[in-house]
């Protein structure tokens, strides 16, 4: 995928972080899902369709609580795993592959759209009176998205000035506590009903902050394989010397919550 304004134009293909996005980027906490749920949505056989959906993390791990998921990724390797993990955990999840702008279901066919970590690489153009096309009346379209904060936490901020040092291309450095992007295409099919952003501490072991930064996009999706071995040194060197092996890392969770236009 080459998108001109992410990471200066810089190819980048999730397919090859699929096995540590798998068994790494599992990481939301209860709180991410219980806003979902308190919206009243994503349950109780309630049709949901996840954009972007990557391994899976947002159907298999709402799955419990009724709803009906279908899940599609542009990465088929991505979308192998999501079928393998739901398979093991016994879910009936429909996964396929395809570009978020060749999704395509009859009018009126889902309660919830969601897109979560995914909105900036669609073409709002397309992917905004299409998803309005295929939620039912007054159906929602969630937003959703969680970030490190690099200024708040040491281990993030050093871990991002590792990846930069390997990749100075990368765009996605910086983060701070605010409203998730909803693309101005969308305010043309839907209402905003709501934002919200919270923070939140996860739990890392060094193996696990490490394998998280691994699949990230200026990583594992887009750093050869010279690049990726300079970078693994030098990432586990820094965790060797400034994390302890059980730690925490800052994050905020932030979401937007918007409904089909009567």
């Amino acid at each position: 995928m080459i998108i001109q304004d992410i990471d200066k134009g810089r190819p980048f293909d999730w397919g090859k972080t699929s096995e540590d996005y798998a068994k790494y980027r599992d990481i939301y906490p209860q709180e991410f899902y219980e806003y979902i749920l308190q919206l009243g949505l994503c349950k109780d056989g309630q049709r949901i369709l996840d954009i972007g959906t990557g391994t899976g993390v947002l159907p298999r791990n709402m799955y419990k609580y009724g709803a009906k998921w279908t899940g599609t990724d542009i990465a088929d390797n991505q979308i192998r795993q999501a079928k393998e993990l739901s398979e093991e955990a016994g879910m009936k999840i429909d996964f396929f592959t395809s570009r978020a702008e060749e999704v395509s279901f009859p009018d009126n066919t889902f309660d919830v759209i969601t897109a979560c970590q995914c909105i900036w690489y669609f073409d709002h153009d397309i992917t905004a009176p299409n998803f309005a096309r295929m939620l039912k009346s007054k159906g929602k379209f969630l937003i959703l998205y969680m970030g490190w904060l690099p200024y708040e936490d040491p281990i993030a901020g050093k871990s991002e000035e590792i990846i930069l040092k390997h990749n100075p291309n990368w765009t996605a450095y910086g983060d701070t506590v605010h409203p998730v992007w909803v693309p101005e295409q969308y305010l043309r099919y839907f209402d905003l009903l709501s934002q919200e952003q919270f923070r939140v501490d996860i739990p890392f072991t060094k193996e696990g902050w490490h394998g998280r930064m691994r699949a990230c996009r200026g990583v594992g999706a887009s750093m050869s394989p010279k690049q990726l071995d300079a970078w693994n040194k030098d990432h586990m060197e820094m965790l060797q010397k400034e994390a302890s092996e059980n730690f925490m890392v800052k994050h905020y969770i932030s979401i937007a919550e918007l409904q089909v236009k009567e």
